[in-house]
């Protein structure tokens, strides 16, 4: 049984090889400037993507090395750089006091500190700042 389903299969695929066969020699009869204009330009497509792939720099990044030279200079204590951290992650305020086990009104000095320090109004600005000093991946 099995054998006849692949003698069956196997004569099929030649068939339907045939005649893509003859379908191509008259397609490229009729259309041989298209034909070869494509297959140019597939051509350079290739060497296009092969010589972008063997040119362009592997970089790989390097780890996070936070600024601890601009957390000094402006004076971040060690939990404000938690709490700063906290809000790059988007915890609200009820959730940073829960995860460093203080008060929600605590948090809200902390922020307040760390917009003043960083001369922000808001969290997204105390965020970008924070990643443009490199105190934030």
């Amino acid at each position: 049984m099995a054998r006849t389903v692949a003698l069956y299969a196997f004569a099929l695929a030649a068939g339907a090889f045939a005649l893509e066969w003859l379908e191509y020699k008259y397609v490229t009869r009729a259309f041989a400037t298209e034909t070869f204009i494509v297959l140019v330009a597939l051509a350079f497509t290739g060497l296009g993507v092969w010589a972008g792939y063997r040119l362009t720099p592997k970089s790989v990044a390097a780890p996070f090395e936070r600024n601890d030279a601009a957390a000094k200079s402006l004076g971040l204590t060690d939990r404000e750089c938690q709490v700063l951290k906290l809000l790059a992650a988007g915890h609200a305020n009820k959730e940073i006091a829960r995860t460093l086990d203080v008060s929600p009104n605590t948090v809200k000095t902390h922020i307040a500190n760390l917009f003043q320090k960083l001369e922000v109004e808001r969290r997204t600005q105390a965020i970008r700042k924070a990643r443009e000093l490199r105190l934030l991946p």
